[in-house]
């Protein structure tokens, strides 16, 4: 038994240096994983966790382009924006009462509110609180000349989008704002950061890449305390491109300035030519400097996208009903039809009944018999009335698709542009965008209203300016344009000729200018010295929605090979196109005759 005992125990001892050469060597063989796991499967991502952990960038910030009018003027730029922080959680709190208090005295700031600045910013556990934005040069040197004594206080500096006309040109230029954290999760691999500046809206927006530059920094090495041990090298910021654009900022100004007195409106300036747009001004606007601002207040906020005057929206490119500007296309239409020949005379009458209504004449007696010129001076109703109904919706819709209505314009800033409303017959069988298909047909009513622009007619300001600009430049449809273009701008390849007989672009072309010689428009030439003949026309129409009249005046000289097209449009300004549109129109004629 004993002698049994004696021979296990030997087993035992025999088996245990095996035991452990086994144990050894699993354990050797998950070292060896571990390393190759380690040094070849995850060597690149260990290599770069430890360069985060040695290698520190510090960034640089690009230099945002310019934007230039044609002449050069800046309208936009960027500039160093310097505001007074302090860092919650860093202050030494046996500084802090004596320091607010100075701060306080010097800057004339109120030390309540940098005590609640303070206590909210430790509540939140922020790292960093503005206590003033953007301090002006004598805020500053105060500060510097004292700052010694402000331990809790520091400057800190950053380059904001400035406009240093504040709020000309806006809805044209467009605004910045910071990049969303959504909006990083895809930017950052086009090198933005986290709040990175990214045009919202205009030239700001359309443009963003080729002005928004490329950032830089310098690459530092530092020890496993994080201080400091070498530069590793520096990739400068590379500042974005300049762009030019097309606006002419003297006849901006002036645009913007004759819209003042009005509830709201628009003026659009342009080169028929080619489209060139030389200003566009839309009533109410809104300061662009706004969106530079790291703090907004409720208010300013709520007077920019709560109002119901609606100060962001481009009414430039917003569609209205446009009233007897809207004339030259049924006008066309009677012509194109072959109809109502150039030599058509008709008699207008006190009013004429479609359907259930009686369409007045605007002066409730009508201007005997005449043609298409004289009804164009007089702007007749009635004239228009027999031309549309006689020749039906569709063939007015098909040249008002001819001279570009009912489609985007093809300007830059497509993002704010309304496409409008000319109606067809297939839009009424449709339902009309609001009713049952089939349940909504064409009424005589509908013809009467289309002939002289009105209800079922809705186009932009840059609609009836691409329009009339194919009237002045004798038949060719351009595409407005903001930023200045190389090359021939009167190719074919910029603009297109419209299949409309060219005598009846003259013929229209000659009413035109008979409205501004002795007609509706004559007014034009009062007080003005040395200006090219004008061709032009007036146009008052009652918006469907509110029932007060807009007012109109559209006009182009000189009017044979003209140069310059102006659209003057006043919202909700009851009295005639005459009376509130075509004197802004002849203020901006005045400075271009002047400059020119």
């Amino acid at each position: 038994m004993k002698k049994s005992i004696s021979n296990k125990k030997l087993i035992s001892l025999k088996r245990q240096p095996l035991v452990l050469l086994i144990f050894s060597s699993i354990a050797f063989l998950l070292i060896l994983l571990r390393l190759i796991f380690l040094q070849l499967l995850n060597y690149e991502s260990f290599k770069k966790m430890s360069d985060e952990n040695r290698i520190r960038l510090i960034p640089s910030q690009p230099i945002r382009g310019r934007i230039l009018d044609n002449n050069g003027n800046v309208l936009a730029d960027s500039r160093v924006q310097y505001s007074l922080i302090i860092k919650p959680q860093s202050i030494n709190v046996s500084n802090w009462e004596k320091d607010k208090l100075s701060l306080s005295n010097l800057l004339n700031v109120d030390s309540s509110v940098i005590q609640k600045k303070y206590s909210d910013g430790l509540n939140s556990q922020k790292l960093s609180v503005t206590i003033l934005d953007d301090l002006n040069i004598d805020q500053l040197i105060k500060f510097k000349e004292n700052e010694d004594n402000l331990f809790s206080f520091e400057i800190a500096s950053k380059l904001i989008r400035n406009y240093p006309y504040n709020s000309l040109a806006a809805h044209v230029i467009g605004y910045t704002q910071p990049i969303t954290d959504l909006e990083y999760k895809v930017l950052s691999n086009k090198g933005y950061k986290l709040n990175d500046l990214i045009g919202r809206t205009g030239i700001e927006h359309v443009y963003e890449d080729f002005i928004r530059g490329e950032w830089g920094g310098e690459m530092i090495e530092v020890n496993s305390l994080g201080k400091f041990k070498k530069s590793l090298g520096i990739k400068p910021s590379r500042k974005g491109n300049d762009i030019q654009l097309t606006i002419d900022m003297n006849i901006q100004l002036v645009a913007e300035e004759v819209l003042k007195d009005k509830k709201a409106g628009a003026i659009i300036v342009m080169d028929p030519r080619d489209g060139a747009v030389r200003a566009m001004a839309s009533k109410p606007t809104f300061d662009l400097n706004f969106f530079s601002k790291d703090f907004k207040p409720e208010r300013e906020y709520n007077q920019l996208f709560n109002s119901p005057a609606k100060p962001l929206l481009n009414r430039a490119l917003n569609a209205y009903d446009p009233g007897s500007v809207w004339k030259i296309v049924t006008a066309l239409a009677g012509l194109e039809s072959g109809k109502f020949p150039s030599d058509t005379m008709l008699e207008t009458k006190s009013c004429i009944t479609y359907g259930s209504q009686c369409f007045r004449e605007h002066n409730d007696l009508g201007f005997g018999v005449i043609g298409y010129e004289d009804a164009l001076r007089v702007s007749s109703n009635t004239f228009f009335y027999q031309i549309g109904y006689e020749v039906g919706v569709d063939e007015i819709y098909e040249v008002s698709r001819k001279l570009g209505f009912n489609s985007l314009s093809g300007i830059e800033i497509s993002e704010q542009e309304n496409i409008g409303l000319v109606a067809n017959n297939q839009w009424a069988k449709e339902g009309r965008g609001w009713g049952e298909p089939g349940q909504t047909p064409w009424v005589p009513e509908d013809i009467a209203s289309m002939s002289i622009g009105q209800m079922v007619v809705q186009v932009t300001p840059m609609q009836i300016a691409i329009a009339y600009a194919a009237i002045a430049n004798g038949g060719y449809l351009v595409t407005p344009y903001l930023t200045k273009k190389d090359g021939d701008f009167l190719s074919d390849q910029s603009r297109i000729k419209i299949d409309i007989d060219p005598k009846h672009i003259q013929l229209i072309n000659s009413g035109l200018r008979r409205v501004v010689e002795s007609g509706t428009g004559v007014d034009i030439n009062t007080g003005v010295t040395n200006l090219p003949p004008v061709s032009g026309k007036t146009g008052t129409a009652e918006d469907w929605k509110t029932g007060l009249d807009h007012a109109w005046f559209v006009c182009f000289t000189p009017s044979e090979r003209s140069e310059l097209l102006v659209v003057a449009f006043a919202q909700n300004t009851p009295g005639g196109g005459s009376v509130h549109a075509l004197p802004m129109a002849k203020e901006i004629l005045k400075v271009w005759n002047k400059n020119k």
